[in-house]
């Protein structure tokens, strides 16, 4: 028994074995449908099937069945239709075909088909059909002004930079009476010790001296 693998484009396939059926427009110079168009799409089929479905995947990764086609020509549509007003389908030899009347955009998504070839189920390949992407394009600026703001920007910083490191005119003020107390402070303290110093060496000095007889 041969197993199946999920492949990249998110359909089943059958290991070792090749695709048996492929998806494509219609119209091969194609990449992208526009909306309001009439999208054909076909299926062919590289081996004999009793009929095949259509299936779409949207974009939120949900499958959608649009038609069964048998081998005979005959069409089922959801609800059991045998027509529907949004899709036409028909075969020619081992190509079934779909074709969306008019393509919005909840018709977008990959088309696909599914096969039961000698109680195998097949899937083919995907295709893709999506409104193109659109390209937006910025406004071009031009070089005077690019030039003006990088130098409001430079001049911003530096001041910035100046300001944070330079020294606050009115907080030195401040710390200017402080520091002339402080300098007081330590030249007092600083007598002080001289003159405490020269009364120990006064009084060692006459301690040191021997008594008169």
């Amino acid at each position: 028994m041969t197993r199946g693998q999920l492949l990249p484009t998110g359909f089943t396939g059958a290991q070792g074995q090749e695709n048996t059926m492929a998806v494509s427009f219609l119209n091969g110079s194609m990449k992208h449908p526009k909306e309001g168009q009439r999208l054909g799409l076909e299926c062919h089929t590289y081996k004999t099937s009793w009929g095949v479905s259509w299936i779409r995947l949207d974009k939120d990764g949900n499958l959608h069945f649009i038609v069964y086609i048998s081998k005979f020509s005959l069409t089922t549509f959801p609800g059991n239709k045998g027509a529907s007003s949004q899709f036409e389908v028909s075969k020619q030899g081992s190509s079934y075909r779909l074709i969306v009347k008019n393509f919005r955009a909840r018709d977008q998504g990959i088309y696909f088909c599914i096969a039961n070839i000698n109680q195998v189920l097949h899937f083919s390949s995907g295709q893709r059909a999506f409104f193109p992407v659109p390209i937006t394009t910025a406004a071009p600026t031009t070089l005077r002004a690019v030039t003006l703001t990088a130098t409001t920007q430079s001049s911003q910083v530096t001041m910035k930079d100046i300001s944070q490191h330079s020294p606050d005119p009115g907080r030195s003020k401040e710390n200017m009476p402080n520091f002339c107390c402080n300098l007081v402070m330590w030249v007092n303290l600083a007598c002080a010790c001289l003159l405490l110093l020269t009364a120990i060496t006064i009084t060692i000095t006459h301690c040191q001296r021997p008594s008169s007889p």
